[in-house]
């Protein structure tokens, strides 16, 4: 079961969060710009306990229903203190300009030492069947993204639930190229620095070549001179965040 455990204030960096039981109903932190609640819960798999933020637009009402993004962080973002997932890519857009993101974006973090597969990958898709449990949501609209580590957890996790996404935006990672037939069925945009040092940007080439010859829908964002960091020019590019909005599962 999924529960509230507590508000985590715009200063994610500085580690700052308020203990509570019922967080969606506290007010924001001072600090806190409007629209930017991350809201922490928590989620079971497995007997093993991970935590998790999720970010509900100031906005927010039951009357309709509302797109999902689901948000996979990278390597420095690993840990069990419910919060780095926030710190890094969506997040920090999130903070800088809640009025591109009418949606529900949920942050999960993965344990230490692991990677985004196997079971840290179950316990990202059960906090969207608990978002799916808790709020009005567009089952239709729910995105997959993820930078880095996440970037490749993207690509993993779009071709073997692919039925679950409505497109896939993989920053800076890579994967396996003979899943490009499941990949094609879903809209991709990919992005990647050309300078990147840290996963080079032939990972994601050769993922959109091979997409793109099973048919897929696949845009290809290449950033000259630029390295690891691509996935702040994504992320804070309006155009990426309302196409990731309009697409749709059917």
């Amino acid at each position: 079961m999924m529960r509230n455990e507590f508000v985590a204030a715009a200063l994610l960096l500085a580690g700052c969060h308020a203990a509570a039981a019922g967080a969606e109903t506290q007010p924001m932190s001072q600090s806190q710009p409007a629209g930017t609640v991350f809201l922490g819960k928590t989620v079971e798999v497995n007997g093993a306990r991970c935590r998790y933020l999720a970010y509900v637009p100031e906005s927010y009402t039951p009357d309709r229903k509302w797109p999902l993004i689901l948000f996979l962080h990278g390597m420095g973002e690993r840990g069990d203190d419910g919060l780095r997932s926030a710190t890094v890519g969506i997040g920090k857009a999130i903070r800088e300009h809640p009025e591109r993101f009418p949606c529900i974006v949920l942050m999960p973090q993965c344990q230490p030492g692991q990677n985004w597969q196997g079971p840290m990958l179950d316990m990202a898709l059960r906090t969207v069947d608990d978002a799916i449990a808790e709020y009005n949501i567009d089952q239709d609209r729910i995105v997959l993204t993820g930078l880095s580590m996440g970037g490749y957890g993207t690509w993993l996790l779009g071709a073997t639930h692919t039925d679950r996404f409505s497109c896939l935006v993989p920053i800076c990672g890579g994967g396996d190229p003979t899943a490009a037939e499941k990949l094609a069925k879903r809209p991709v945009w990919c992005w990647h620095g050309a300078a990147d040092p840290a996963v080079p940007v032939e990972r994601s080439r050769e993922m959109v070549r091979w997409t793109r010859e099973a048919g897929g829908n696949v845009k290809f964002t290449e950033l000259p001179g630029v390295g690891h960091n691509s996935w702040d020019t994504a992320y804070g590019d309006p155009k990426l965040v309302a196409w990731m909005l309009a697409q749709k599962r059917k």
